[in-house]
């Protein structure tokens, strides 16, 4: 018997009958099925809410798009349960297989062999921690990214940012992004940042609206330390793949490092990162 957790889009109207049929696939097969108490409320199966922890879980399964891949990444908090993304909606970089797919893809997922039948395509996880003075630092891990960006409409926020314990500018910006390389196609390429494959291991920082004479941005290697430090007196964001966690203030000290642990996607297939891009952006043949 195996232990999965569902992860759900809340409104999409294709995830309830979808979720019915993996309710009776898994039941059939003898596996226990469970979702956090939002997702099954959202759905009306309050039988199925559970507070048990996702990394008790053999499979992650998510019907969604992005976000919801990303909060189940969120819950799993570097566990290394495989992640399978049946994509609900439009096109996404994370998810796997269509809902027709879906069924059979969970049952490969759940009685495959790793490398024969299926793929675990390990992905960066950024640890961000965050040091206010007088208080224990905290700490979260993104997959996409964190972004420091202002409370104040109008105004800008300064951040020094240093490089290897050496200043190495203070930006002048609506905000700065720190991206891994999956994150690299999300905000931060809206923010004009480059796109990197996700084999790469690597710092993204990308300024947001930047009113100041240097407006790239920097791909630092996974080894260099990356740190910024509030300056001025405006409030500032933390941002967690799109969450707020935390509000800071001048003098405090975020550090940017990739994490130990990894996400783990399951994958029927080699990665097409490139192809799903140009599907994005609709290049021509």
């Amino acid at each position: 018997m195996a232990n999965v957790l569902v992860v759900a889009h809340h409104t999409r109207s294709e995830v309830a009958p979808l979720l019915a049929q993996l309710r009776g696939a898994l039941t059939k097969g003898g596996h226990h099925l469970w979702l956090c108490r939002a997702d099954a409320d959202a759905h009306g199966l309050g039988e199925l809410a559970s507070d048990r922890d996702a990394s008790d879980a053999d499979l992650v399964v998510v019907l969604g798009g992005d976000g919801t891949v990303l909060r189940a990444v969120s819950m799993l908090n570097g566990a290394p349960v495989p992640v399978l993304g049946v994509n609900v909606g439009v096109l996404g970089y994370l998810t796997e297989v269509g809902i027709g797919r879906a069924i059979e893809a969970v049952g490969t997922a759940l009685t495959g062999r790793a490398d024969k039948d299926f793929i675990v395509d390990q992905r960066m996880l950024l640890q961000v921690t965050v040091a206010k003075e007088g208080q224990p630092a905290t700490s979260w891990r993104a997959l996409n990214e964190a972004v420091l960006e202002k409370q104040q409409s109008g105004h800008t926020v300064w951040i020094d940012v240093t490089v290897n314990h050496e200043l190495f500018e203070r930006y002048s910006a609506d905000g700065v992004i720190v991206a891994t390389p999956t994150g690299s196609t999300a905000y931060s390429m809206s923010a004009r940042g480059p796109v990197v494959s996700p084999r790469h291991r690597a710092l993204i920082v990308t300024p947001v609206s930047p009113h100041m004479n240097f407006d790239r941005s920097l791909v630092l290697g996974p080894d260099e330390h990356l740190q910024m430090t509030i300056a001025g007196t405006r409030p500032v964001d933390l941002a967690i793949d799109g969450r707020r966690v935390a509000s800071l203030s001048a003098n405090d000290t975020v550090t940017f490092a990739p994490d130990t642990c990894t996400a783990h996607f399951v994958r029927f297939a080699a990665p097409k990162f490139h192809q799903i891009l140009r599907s994005k952006f609709g290049l021509s043949d």
